[in-house]
């Protein structure tokens, strides 16, 4: 049998330390000030369409050509704007968070690669 040696078990760790490391902070930093801005945007987004659709249908079913209306129209860009959302997060986390992670979790598991 090997007695290679791991790195202490999960619970062994002090992930009190790493939360307040000055990476671990950073990665925080950046996740939220893509995630808070863009979920507010994209409900305020999608309040508009819901007031819209209640309080001004005559502006929602105008037609734009054959039975296409604003309110239809708008209701598709939701979708279009989840799936931009999503694109935009993904990119933004592979240029910008999973680097910073990987580099933060290579020193929690003692980088055994």
């Amino acid at each position: 049998m090997s007695t290679t040696e791991f790195p202490p078990p999960l619970e062994a760790r002090d992930w009190e330390t790493v939360q307040s490391s000055a990476e671990f902070q950073e990665l925080r930093r950046r996740l939220r000030s893509f995630v808070f801005p863009l979920t507010a945007a994209f409900l305020a987004w999608y309040l508009l369409y819901v007031l819209l659709a209640n309080y001004a249908p005559e502006f929602m079913a105008i037609k734009l050509f054959g039975n296409i209306t604003v309110g239809l129209v708008v209701g598709l860009l939701q979708f279009v704007s989840t799936f931009a959302i999503t694109g935009a997060y993904v990119r933004y986390a592979d240029r910008k968070l999973d680097p910073l992670a990987g580099r933060i979790r290579a020193e929690i598991e003692g980088d055994l690669r």
